[in-house]
């Protein structure tokens, strides 16, 4: 029987709110962009799904059970702000845009998505021990963490073995800190805050 972890309904409640701020809203971003042809606007939401696969990382090592999730998931808190407000370039021409629905519709979910991804970081804090600590994850305290994955585990993976899907998120892991290396080392140390792809 689980124990009743008071903690349970707020964690319910972020993997609720990261599908609309994380997948909703910058999917719908994505494609007003393209049909609006504002090129600023796709460089940025093309950037940010870049560093938010991360998130798709963590579901992925939380359904296995693989404690670093915890860090992955404080990690990806903090670098999708910095990816949103980080490009001076990209900034100064959302800044030009003239005053459209979309300059407003991404200003708005920038700053929401700021907020939210900082508070969540903060909130965040007390569950890293369950990615240090040893047997911390047969711990309800963490535990917790896992049942949103594992519900999306039954619904879109239900035939496959949660080791198995572990794996493969430890696999996308070591690809994209490889990337993320190569970027920040050889790219944006040479070019700085104007580093990205035209």
């Amino acid at each position: 029987m689980q124990e009743n972890i008071w903690f349970r309904p707020l964690v319910w409640m972020d993997y609720r709110l990261a599908v609309l701020f994380t997948v909703i809203i910058p999917l719908v971003l994505l494609v007003w962009a393209f049909v609006e042809k504002s090129e600023a606007v796709q460089r940025l939401m093309i950037i940010y799904w870049r560093v938010a696969s991360l998130l798709a990382i963590t579901i992925y090592l939380m359904i296995g059970s693989w404690s670093i999730g915890f860090i992955t998931a404080f990690a990806s808190r903090l670098l999708i702000p910095a990816s949103l407000w980080f490009w001076q370039d990209i900034n100064e021409e959302i800044n030009d845009l003239p005053e459209r629905k979309l300059r407003l519709g991404v200003t708005s979910w920038r700053w929401a998505i700021t907020v939210y991804s900082l508070l969540g970081a903060i909130a965040q804090i007390p569950f890293l021990r369950c990615a240090f600590s040893a047997g911390a994850m047969n711990e309800q305290f963490c535990q917790v963490w896992q049942e949103p994955p594992l519900l999306f585990k039954a619904y879109f993976h239900a035939n496959s073995k949660a080791g198995f899907l572990g794996f493969i998120g430890l696999i996308m892991l070591i690809i994209y800190v490889a990337y993320f290396g190569y970027f920040l080392f050889f790219r944006l140390s040479k070019q700085g805050r104007s580093a990205i792809e035209q």
